[in-house]
């Protein structure tokens, strides 16, 4: 009976969001400009060390591009990834978003309800994790731990491919919003997450540019977690301070594209309205990322060209 209520409201979900849709292409939402002229931008802590950073893009898949930002009046597609993060600081190597596994369409997408699987899933062929952690001459063993921007599968499934042992490091809202409950939020498969242990933090620090909290994952400025929150609870940005000089925040699924950020355009409510949990705070989340300085580098988690950019580094 759960599983028939939760397909039938997952249906329900996708017939409104496909209503609204097109009122929205001809009106979208307009920036806040209010809102953009009190955001102030707090500066960056100190780096005493710096990280690596490789961008590993492992599935590949596109979606109309009025889809992703709202009001954008095109035919065209717009290029997406599906990528995880490695991430090589002097204390710990880890994973930004440990993305896919090999197999994920019956391993993982089987959990979503319908019609979801049939809306998200990579095109073939998909590089499991084991697979891009081997291009680059490592292991499952050679990961400290996993630094997912949030719970959804899209961001987790690669678990499947490392130890158990191999903790996961997520705000305690995010745990709560994602593990809580006899049923899985929309977008979230359980499999992967199921006997792991999870190390929760809080976002405890100072305001860190436009973001209202922090986290200093080493102690060290190299790595800070920001809140983002809007497309889940505990959605956060990963700010790295890399070793060719350069500032990256990895944004998640704050943004599906940076032309979301260029454009101040949330995504259109036949996506928006199913994978995003809180609208109101994911648009004052891309008012946040459109108001950073122009030398911080942001990739958000699917955006194809971005991912590729970096990945050519």
């Amino acid at each position: 009976m759960g599983e028939r209520t939760t397909m039938l409201s997952t249906v329900l979900a996708c017939c409104c969001a496909v209503a609204t849709t097109g009122p929205r292409l001809l009106r979208p939402r307009a920036a806040d400009t209010a809102f953009l002229e009190k955001l102030e931008c707090a500066p960056i802590p100190p780096a005493h060390n710096t990280v690596g950073l490789t961008a590993l893009p492992q599935a590949e898949l596109s979606a109309p591009t009025a889809i992703i930002a709202e009001g954008v009046r095109t035919l065209r597609s717009t290029a997406l990834t599906m990528s995880t993060f490695l991430v090589r600081h002097p204390s710990a190597t880890f994973l930004v978003d440990p993305a896919i596994c090999a197999g994920v369409h019956r391993r993982v997408l089987s959990e979503l309800p319908f019609p979801l699987p049939l809306l998200v899933g990579p095109d073939n062929p998909i590089r499991g994790l084991s697979e891009v952690l081997t291009a680059h001459d490592l292991t499952g063993n050679d990961i400290d731990f996993v630094l997912p921007t949030h719970l959804h599968w899209d961001h987790v499934a690669g678990l499947y491919e490392l130890p158990g042992l191999v903790p996961i490091r997520v705000p305690s809202t995010e745990y709560r919003w994602a593990m809580a409950g006899s049923h899985a939020p929309l977008g979230v498969a359980r499999g992967p997450l199921r006997g792991r242990a999870f190390d929760l933090y809080e976002l405890d620090g100072p305001p860190v540019l436009t973001f209202d909290r922090s986290h200093d994952l080493f102690g060290d400025g190299a790595v800070l977690i920001v809140d983002l929150p809007g497309h889940t609870p505990g959605s956060v940005g990963i700010l790295l301070a890399v070793d060719d000089g350069t500032r990256v925040l990895l944004v998640g699924d704050a943004v599906m594209s940076t032309l979301q950020i260029d454009l101040v355009r949330e995504k259109s409510p036949l996506l928006g309205e199913i994978v995003d949990t809180d609208r109101r705070a994911a648009f004052r989340t891309l008012h946040r990322l459109h108001a950073l300085p122009a030398e911080i580098e942001v990739i958000p988690a699917h955006d194809r060209a971005a991912v590729t950019a970096r990945a050519a580094r």
